[in-house]
């Protein structure tokens, strides 16, 4: 028989030097639920794509599903999906999208330089995913000034009529912090999962969920650091808090563990 906690001892974030194998198996197999490395961009790296990004102008997922606004450059799959699958047009948007990000003539391609960092201690590379043999979006900039709504996300549920081209065995969600607020912005990630019931705490038409969804529910808060990535189980309920004084602007993508045990990227 198992013994009893007042606390999960898996659920909980850990702090390390590089996202190393065999932490990435514990993230997989629920021996943690979070994953963070330190100066993961030096403050040079960080300061070089934040003056790029000063100089564009953001748009804004969907506002009839994403409230409060959150801004965005780049292309994510969830403002094309269409009844449970990719839309058509979501392809020449990652074409648009990969013109405006190359557009900024950085030094290097900061969503390369996080995919070799991520999978530096793996045996395969981490590599853009596809879907019908089509290259998915490698991530884009998020700026969630006012936060995000308690969500969760499971590309299996959002698209039960097909995502990657491979078998897909559990999902991550990856930032990196490139501009931190002086105070809130923090991921607060809580132990629950969906369940049915949990819709009647969703607002029509909205990604998010009201707070009051996640109950009593055990949860842990991590507060930005610029540099900083982190890993997560987006499956548990996360939400962000909003930013005083100062831009929340990370780099963001989703990550697919396959059979094989190659990560896959996707924004």
């Amino acid at each position: 028989m198992a013994a009893a906690h007042e606390h999960d001892p898996f659920f909980v974030p850990v702090t390390a030097d590089r996202f190393e194998r065999r932490l990435l198996a514990d993230l997989a197999a629920g021996r943690c639920a979070a994953i963070r490395v330190h100066d993961f961009f030096s403050p040079a790296e960080c300061e070089v794509v934040m003056r790029a990004l000063l100089d564009v102008e953001f748009a804004t997922y969907g506002r009839a599903r994403v409230q409060p606004e959150v801004m965005r450059f780049g292309v994510g799959v969830s403002d094309y999906r269409r009844d449970g699958r990719i839309s058509e047009e979501f392809w020449a948007a990652v074409d648009e999208g990969r013109r405006a990000w190359e557009a900024l003539n950085l030094p290097f391609d900061p969503f390369a330089l996080c995919r070799s960092r991520l999978g530096a201690d793996l045996p395969q590379q981490v590599e853009v995913g596809r879907h019908d043999g089509h290259a998915m979006s490698p991530g884009v900039a998020r700026e969630p000034n006012q936060g995000f709504l308690v969500h969760f996300d499971d590309a299996q549920r959002e698209f039960p009529g097909g995502f990657l081209d491979e078998n897909v065995v559990c999902q991550f969600a990856f930032n990196l912090y490139l501009s931190v607020p002086e105070e809130g912005g923090e991921t607060v990630v809580w132990r629950h999962r969906w369940h049915p019931t949990d819709d009647s705490h969703r607002p029509d038409g909205s990604y998010g969920f009201k707070e009051d969804v996640v109950g009593a529910a055990e949860s842990f808060l991590m507060r930005p650091r610029k540099g900083e990535a982190v890993l997560l189980e987006p499956r548990n309920f996360h939400a962000v808090r909003p930013s005083k004084g100062g831009r929340r602007i990370s780099l963001g993508f989703s990550v697919s563990m396959t059979d094989t045990g190659q990560l896959l990227t996707w924004g």
